[in-house]
């Protein structure tokens, strides 16, 4: 039930992956921000490298004194990345990368080798609002929920992706796990959106920013009076989402006991601490109680499942790409992140035999996870388990209000 889930965790996980993303090893993700969009041409609200002002639309003159422009430059200013590394990060990362090629990985992915990928640090880039909103942010997340509906090859994008896709999602007559896949990548949007919620920019003033839970924002998203009911849908959503990603969390912990497998700072004391706190994490994973039972997912034979795994891994990276779409850099970074995350997620249970057939002293052909994966799994855990402990705040700010 959500009651149980959100005590399991506030009080065991969150605490914990809280812990574990502030390590070196987990706050540095590689991304390329500067990936052209491949769909359509870029006539986002704001620019898509540092949201600048300039690419808004020009307005008339009693348009420039409207909300339009404060917004855009408003997007500027908190959708902007904050590149600063030290010194010691850069020459450990060149460090990083010489000790991750020479590890025997079953597979890359495009933005770990591009060379315009670039490390950045997620603890001084937090997922919050941003000021992207309108019809450029509507779009991308229509052309993620198009990827839902599994369309023939030769369809490749929504004529218009500005039109909401015909019937319900087109999920009704897909099997089981196409159904799955809406609902996880409705339960994204919905703990995306928690998180502006949480973190939204209440004043500004004297250089300083105020940040804090916008009740009414939530309310607009998720008040079922308001949402004609779909806020709790989407609330569901978020739930079966978590239990997804804490059962691959639980499935994966044996690729990590295993003694070689290291979390590769070059600093052996705080890997060593690193990896005992990520164990750790991993018994509490392991003790939930009501994990979601994944057998019936993936259960045809050898052949189909095959098939539909790779379907699965061509639609998240395919959903990675609409994410190059996104005009505001800070958005795109935590999107292109979890999108990640979760797609790793859905490698782990597509990979159980791999993941107990694993050789005690050596790395396996068959099961492989990178650097990138890794951080991306747990710091997109992380945000979900961030959103289940918001929600809860907002469920206590509601209460008060009546």
């Amino acid at each position: 039930s959500p009651l149980y889930i959100d005590v399991f965790n506030n009080f065991k996980i969150y605490p914990r992956i809280q812990k574990l993303t502030e390590r070196d090893y987990f706050r540095y993700y590689r991304v390329n921000l500067n990936r052209p969009c491949p769909f359509w041409a870029d006539d986002s609200h704001c620019s898509i490298k540092d949201c600048q002002v300039e690419p808004c639309p020009e307005y008339s003159q009693v348009a420039n004194a409207n909300t339009d422009i404060v917004d855009c430059e408003q997007a500027q200013d908190l959708g902007a990345i904050n590149s600063t590394l030290s010194n010691y990060s850069k020459e450990a990362f060149e460090d990083w990368a010489r000790h991750d090629d020479a590890q025997d990985h079953f597979c890359e992915l495009d933005d770990e080798t591009s060379p315009d990928a670039d490390y950045v640090d997620l603890l001084l880039n937090p997922e919050r609002y941003t000021g992207y909103k309108g019809p450029s942010a509507w779009r991308v997340w229509n052309s993620i929920y198009e990827e839902n509906c599994f369309k023939p090859r030769s369809v490749y994008r929504p004529l218009n992706p500005l039109v909401p896709p015909r019937g319900k999602g087109c999920s009704s007559s897909l099997c089981l796990e196409k159904r799955v896949f809406y609902r996880l990548i409705s339960g994204l949007h919905s703990s995306i959106n928690i998180h502006l919620c949480a973190e939204y920019l209440l004043a500004e003033g004297w250089g300083k920013s105020l940040w804090g839970p916008n009740v009414q924002e939530f309310r607009q998203r998720f008040d079922p009076a308001e949402t004609k009911g779909e806020g709790t849908r989407r609330l569901k959503n978020l739930y079966f989402l978590y239990l997804i990603e804490l059962r691959a969390l639980s499935k994966v912990a044996p690729y990590f006991d295993r003694a070689f497998v290291n979390l590769y700072t070059g600093d052996r004391q705080e890997d060593q601490a690193s990896k005992e706190l990520l164990l750790q994490f991993f018994n509490e994973t392991k003790a939930f109680p009501m994990h979601f039972d994944e057998k019936s997912m993936f259960a045809g034979q050898k052949i189909e499942a095959k098939t539909l795994k790779e379907e699965f891994r061509l639609h998240f990276k395919n959903i990675s790409r609409i994410m190059d779409c996104v005009g505001c850099s800070k958005c795109r970074l935590w999107g292109k992140l979890q999108t990640q995350g979760l797609g790793t997620a859905l490698k782990i249970l597509f990979s159980e035999k791999e993941i107990k057939n694993l050789p005690e002293h050596s790395p396996s052909k068959g099961f492989q996870l990178t650097r990138q994966e890794i951080v991306a799994l747990l710091n997109g855990f992380g945000r979900l388990s961030t959103s289940i402990h918001q929600l809860h705040s907002f469920r206590a700010l509601l209460k008060e209000k009546r």
